[in-house]
């Protein structure tokens, strides 16, 4: 889903930057209220785990791939403007570091992955919660939902932007049924992957799931043969609950995954690429501006061996990502810090 450069001409190109200079400067101000101690290092993490799972590429149909957009997992864990900004640094670091997604097309894929997902997603999340019984259980499947359309939903939003400024002369049906066609496919693996992660964090610190948070399911005991509620136990305050253990949890997954199991992801090209191929959408597509970049392609330069090559680059971007994203977090979480009106503002319930 990554557009480079040339898919899409300069007024579109630019007219879609400012509107994504808008989003993440909305996201920066609605962040406040979502990040407080616990929750703004965590941000840093799903950004840089994010940029990991997107090195995964997994197969979906013959001779085409897809890899996890991210946005619905952003959104859930941490929150719909917490997510916009925890993709659109993943997409600065893969852009420029990486040559992945071209730089003029910058606004262009951050309106597509880190807008558009979020906002579907994370409506289709909330439209469940409100339908389904209060439980883990039903975060999951809206957490399911949301991701599944998520991804389409992004193949929409690129179909709109290549119909309004399309470099190349290809009927816009042909674009629409190809791109969403195939982003379906996709969708299920974003779906898997992200009711998986959410699921596993619930699991061990709900309460650092921005999705969950007001659902905790109370504790049954069997008295007599039926199931009663357990006595509630005293609240342990938030802050006292370290993120610590967490945090280096995750840390270690996505430099694992970055730095060793990509190396067994797919090599067919992605949704996008695929359809840019087969309906000549590519046919003007321009040289990154980064193509020299010592990380270009996800490999170092001058390293050989492509097993290490490709894990050390895994490994130099999930430590870029994380140092930017945690830079970001906590100059927001500080901005919030001197902001009475955000501090005093309570995190919206899921319920």
């Amino acid at each position: 889903m990554h557009v480079p450069d040339g898919f899409i001409d300069a007024p579109v190109s630019v007219a879609a930057g400012v509107a994504a200079t808008a989003a993440v400067a909305v996201s920066l101000r609605g962040a406040r209220r979502e990040l407080d101690e616990r929750t703004a290092p965590l941000a840093g993490l799903v950004a840089a785990f994010i940029f990991a799972v997107q090195m995964l590429n997994f197969p979906v149909a013959a001779g085409t791939s897809g890899h996890l957009l991210g946005g619905a997992l952003a959104a859930i864990l941490v929150g719909p403007y917490t997510g916009v900004l925890c993709v659109s640094v993943v997409l600065l670091m893969q852009g420029i570091l990486f040559a992945d997604g071209g730089l003029t097309a910058l606004g262009v894929n951050i309106l597509n992955m880190a807008v558009v997902t979020v906002l579907v997603s994370y409506a289709v999340f909330r439209a469940l919660l409100k339908l389904l019984p209060s439980g883990r259980r039903s975060v999951t499947v809206a957490a399911f939902a949301g991701a599944l359309l998520s991804v389409p939903g992004a193949a929409v939003m690129f179909t709109l932007l290549y119909a309004l400024g399309g470099t190349t002369d290809v009927p816009i049906g042909k674009v629409f049924t190809a791109m969403v066609g195939v982003h379906v496919l996709i969708g299920i693996g974003e779906a898997l992957i992200t009711t998986a992660t959410v699921a596993a964090v619930i699991a061990v610190r709900p309460d650092l799931v921005h999705g969950a948070r007001g659902l905790a399911t109370p504790l049954k005991l069997r008295v007599g043969g039926e199931l009663v509620d357990a006595p509630a136990a005293a609240p342990v305050p938030a802050a006292a609950r370290s993120t610590r253990k967490l945090w280096l949890t995750g840390l270690a997954t996505a430099l694992v995954l970055a730095g060793f199991v990509s190396f067994y992801a797919s090599a067919s090209p992605d949704g996008l690429e695929k359809v840019a191929a087969d309906k000549g959408i590519d046919s003007k597509v321009q040289e990154h501006a980064a193509a020299d970049s010592p990380l270009a392609d996800y490999g170092v330069k001058d390293v050989d061996d492509a097993r290490l090559s490709g894990g050390l680059a895994g490994v130099i971007g999930v430590g870029a990502t994380i140092a930017v994203g945690s830079g970001v977090f906590w100059a927001v979480r500080r901005r919030r810090a001197q902001d009475p009106a955000a501090s005093s503002t309570a995190a919206p319930s899921a319920g």
